[in-house]
Order: C-alpha cells, then structure tokens, then sequence
C-alpha cells in the first residue's frame, strides 16, 4: 500500500531561467506568469529543457531546481528502500519512537491488500500483542512493553513522510525502480508520470 497526496511542484521558472545561463538565451525563453501566478511552461523552454534532459545528467541541471514537495504513506519495508536515495532528498516522518504508543493498532495501520488469509491471521495476532503492550505501556510506563512494541513492530507498518526531492531524483528513481517486484513502486513510478512536464523532462525518450 502507497498513499501520495499534497503534492507540489515549485521553482520551475527559476529552473528554467538557469538552464539559460550558459548560452545566455534569456530572450528566447517563453514561458510566463499568469494573472492568477500560474507559471506556464512555454513550447521553446519545453524543448530546451527536453533536448538537455536527453542529453544526459550533466546537461540537466535544471532538473535538480524543480522542487517536488509531497506527502507519503507506505510501509516500512518500502521506506528502506526509498532511502538508499539520500542525495537531493529530504523526509521528515511521523515518529515512531514517540508516538507508537498514543493510538490503538488496528489493521489498517499496516499494509495488507496483498496478504493471504494465513498471513492475515498472523498479521491479528500481532497486532493484538501489540495492543496489549500499548495499553501496558500507557498505564506503567515501563519501557520493557514499549520495547515490545518497538521491536516486534512489523515492516509492513505504514508511516507517513514529507518528502522534498527534485526532477532528478525522480527521474532515476523512475528508471531504477519502475520493474521491480513491490506494487509500491509501480504506483509511485505512475505518480511521476502524472508530474508536469515529466514525459519531456523526467521520462523523456528520443524520438
């Protein structure tokens, strides 16, 4: 399970005006600002951009400016790894070592929309155990349940992340990632496909 939401996509005109500089080309750039501060990409910046995204990472800088801000829920064992990712990226996460213990565990704390009626049953039974050590937890305060319930804590538990990346990160996690065996990728790399501009700055393919 993967939940995308409160996306952003920030700076492309300063990305843009950047990608400029090195032929000094700034009368040639299109794009402009509405009334309503919508920033539309124009036919020739999008070009450019395109023809320098094929031309590989030291041709597209640019991408590195356009900044995506966006809101994450998956499970644990995906968030390992998301994070072999650390440059150019940022995460603030819901904390589990403070807040394991302030809600009751219930089902859907977990992602399990592919779990066998087997694995379902383990799956209750833990998070029954889990609950018990909450709630002794809550009332002791005796670290050896919260204990319990940091270490027997399943890695299909979900936790929500803010996540600050850019066009180039998402670009190779798109390439790296889009076969692989967990759903959780295949629905995060359709995510990227939906961005602006992403099937000629992201995804891009020579004709």
């Amino acid at each position: 399970m993967i939940k995308i939401e409160r996306c952003a996509v920030m700076n492309m005109e300063g990305a843009i005006r950047g990608a400029r500089n090195p032929l000094n080309s700034w009368a040639k750039s299109d794009s402009y600002t509405m009334e309503d501060g919508t920033f539309v990409v124009g036919d020739a910046d999008r070009d450019l951009g395109r023809r320098l995204a094929l031309a590989g990472s030291d041709h597209r800088k640019f991408l590195r400016q356009v900044i995506v801000s966006v809101d994450i829920t998956a499970p644990l064992y995906w968030w390992k790894e998301f994070d072999t990712y650390k440059v150019g990226t940022v995460a603030n996460s819901t904390s589990t070592m403070h807040k394991i213990h302030s809600k009751e565990f219930e089902r859907d704390d977990f992602s399990h929309d592919k779990m066998s009626d087997g694995a379902l049953a383990c799956l209750d039974k833990i998070i029954e155990f889990l609950e018990a050590s909450r709630k002794k937890f809550v009332e002791t305060k005796e670290k050896k349940y919260w204990d319990d319930m940091i270490q027997i804590l399943p890695s299909s538990y979900n936790q929500m992340r803010t996540v600050s990346m850019n066009y180039e990160n998402l670009a190779n996690m798109y390439y790296a990632r889009r076969n692989h065996k967990l759903t959780e990728w295949h629905e995060y790399c359709a995510w990227i496909e939906t961005l602006p501009l992403a099937d000629d700055w992201i995804i891009v393919k020579d004709e």
